[in-house]
């Protein structure tokens, strides 16, 4: 495992955005997050071309009004689209990491697409070639296992967006964590006082939480996760 020391970080959700004159995943966020030196956090999407691309919908429309799915578009199709109707495009990973080049930490989050091996592959290949630090996470559990096969020296972690205190879910999600054996967790920021990420915070897993919107909830958050995933977005004294 990746001598990497993911605690008491706070990683810009998406980059330094505020999706009006600076938009989420753009070379602009990232560009704002390294001159504050502030971890980021971003999404990653495979095109039908085998590119991958930063983005976080599956679904074009939010961030550039056309109603398509992002794994069936070529990256010269991207390329010419606009987010928010600003001049930042939907760029390369390759990009954003030359961009970055091991300025600060990034947590990489897998989107699924739909082609496991190629995503991966892919990922790996640019990985292994980045001279700086990073993390990875996905909800979806086949990748982080493919991962975890493939690259034993990477720090990956599971998302996870709720789990009711209900026997059958609670033994699924210890299923989980003993399969793949996680380095973090990161959770909603309304699970961090559930029963079952208390006890793994005690058994030394990592746990970060999202989205932290406010002062309030990051203040809150870090009596219960060791790292954060914030919102310039919404308060853009959260770095502070």
């Amino acid at each position: 495992m990746c001598n990497i020391n993911i605690k008491n970080k706070i990683f810009a959700h998406r980059g330094m955005h505020n999706n009006l004159n600076i938009p989420e995943n753009s070379i602009k966020a990232f560009k704002r997050s390294l001159d504050k030196n502030i971890p980021i956090e971003l999404d990653i999407h495979l095109t039908k071309d085998n590119k991958l691309v930063v983005f976080h919908d599956n679904n074009l429309k939010r961030m550039t009004g056309i109603n398509k799915l992002i794994r069936k578009c070529n990256y010269e199709e991207l390329s010419k689209l606009k987010l928010l109707d600003t001049d930042e495009k939907i760029p390369l990973f390759i990009d954003v990491l030359n961009l970055i080049n091991g300025k600060v930490l990034i947590n990489i989050e897998i989107k699924d697409d739909k082609r496991l091996q190629t995503t991966i592959e892919l990922l790996i290949a640019l990985l292994d070639k980045y001279k700086g630090s990073f993390i990875i996470q996905s909800f979806y559990l086949k990748y982080l296992l493919l991962i975890r096969k493939k690259r034993k020296n990477y720090m990956i972690g599971l998302l996870v967006t709720n789990i009711k205190n209900v026997c059958y879910k609670v033994m699924y999600f210890k299923f989980i964590i003993g399969i793949i054996k996680p380095d973090f967790i990161a959770c909603n920021k309304n699970m961090i006082m559930c029963n079952s990420i208390k006890k793994l915070r005690a058994k030394d897993y990592i746990i970060i939480a999202w989205t932290i919107k406010n002062k309030k909830e990051k203040k809150f958050a870090f009596k219960y996760a060791d790292s954060l995933i914030s919102e310039y977005l919404y308060d853009v004294t959260l770095y502070d």
